[in-house]
């Protein structure tokens, strides 16, 4: 397997939020609240080498806090139960459970924000891993200050893809069916999926329609059962295809 651990950012970021792809804005990260608590990250991967590699990546910025390693499924999910973190960052291939079937068991525990962080990019995994819930898609190749930028969108609520994997996404959203269960969506729920689709966070959508950010989750999980996806990823890519239908 081979892994790169460079230590300097490329000119062009390797991640983008999911504003990057859908043609939005930047997604706001910096951090889990305004407190500026460190985000605690928990790290999933069957090899030593990778996990002392990512915890020596993000180890060195003050706002992210590593608390712990995991080498399969089942290893992953106790250590969520104990340590409650706010960002997984999970390999697909463990032994044992692997990561995509804790990805769906993640969402029965106080879940955190998961990306798949991996070295492979096939297309079925992207698939999978969207709809097991993950928040993002991300390459064990991304610069080191882009991974650490892509935890603190994480923790904010956004959302991040690899432009890699995003290049291969950006075809389908023209045959994304039009959710019938937009009928249903109050007009501040639309407003909200919208925002969504910009790869905005809750922080921001709340400052952006001046509501507080416990009525934004409340919106953004009525979106979520009314259009029957599982995730954010999910409704923005559903408002890129009604921005689309609307042109």
């Amino acid at each position: 397997m081979s892994i790169r651990f460079g230590w300097s950012a490329p000119p062009d970021p390797l991640v983008m939020s999911l504003s990057g792809l859908l043609g939005g804005g930047v997604c706001e990260g910096g951090g889990v609240t305004a407190a500026q608590r460190p985000v605690r990250v928990v790290l999933a991967d069957d090899e030593s080498l990778v996990l002392d590699g990512l915890t020596a990546v993000l180890e060195p910025h003050p706002d992210i806090d590593v608390v712990g390693h995991a080498c399969d499924g089942d290893a992953l999910l106790a250590l969520v139960y104990e340590q409650y973190p706010d960002v997984v960052l999970l390999d697909v291939r463990m032994p044992g459970m692997d990561g995509l079937t804790a990805l769906r068991w993640l969402p029965a525990i106080p879940p955190p924000y998961c990306a798949v962080l991996t070295t492979f990019d096939l297309d079925s995994y992207v698939d999978e891993a969207l709809r097991a819930g993950a928040h993002g898609f991300l390459l064990k190749d991304t610069a080191p200050a882009v991974l650490a930028n892509a935890v603190r969108d994480l923790a904010a609520g956004g959302a991040v893809i690899d432009p890699r994997i995003a290049a291969r996404l950006l075809p389908r959203l023209r045959t994304l069916p039009v959710s019938r269960g937009f009928e249903e969506l109050s007009q501040r729920e639309r407003e909200v999926l919208m925002l969504l689709g910009q790869g905005a966070s809750n922080a921001t959508i709340g400052r952006e329609l001046a509501i507080s950010e416990s009525t934004v989750k409340g919106h953004v999980t009525h979106v979520l059962v009314k259009l029957a996806v599982e995730n954010r990823v999910q409704a923005a890519l559903i408002a890129k295809r009604l921005r689309e239908s609307e042109r």
